[in-house]
């Protein structure tokens, strides 16, 4: 079996996707948590969902990043 020293190529579409789906679903049950935060104030939900808030917020920058990247690179593709 040979080992090839190929770099694998990555998906920046797909990453984007998934980062900004990600992204959505965390700041949505950030906000939801958050709520029921602020009316339990004996709890750990509101830190819960301020951790939720912050993971969606670099999901979504990610995704942007993946976003900024994927346009660079067909820019930079040769036309043929």
């Amino acid at each position: 079996m040979a080992m090839h020293n190929e770099p694998v190529p990555i998906n920046l579409r797909m990453n984007g996707t998934t980062a900004r789906f990600v992204g959505i679903v965390a700041i949505a049950l950030g906000f939801v948590i958050g709520i029921y935060g602020l009316e339990d104030t004996g709890s750990r939900w509101l830190q819960t969902a301020l951790g939720l808030l912050a993971t969606g917020m670099l999901a979504q920058g990610y995704a942007l990043y993946c976003s900024v990247k994927r346009t660079q690179e067909r820019k930079d593709q040769p036309k043929s």
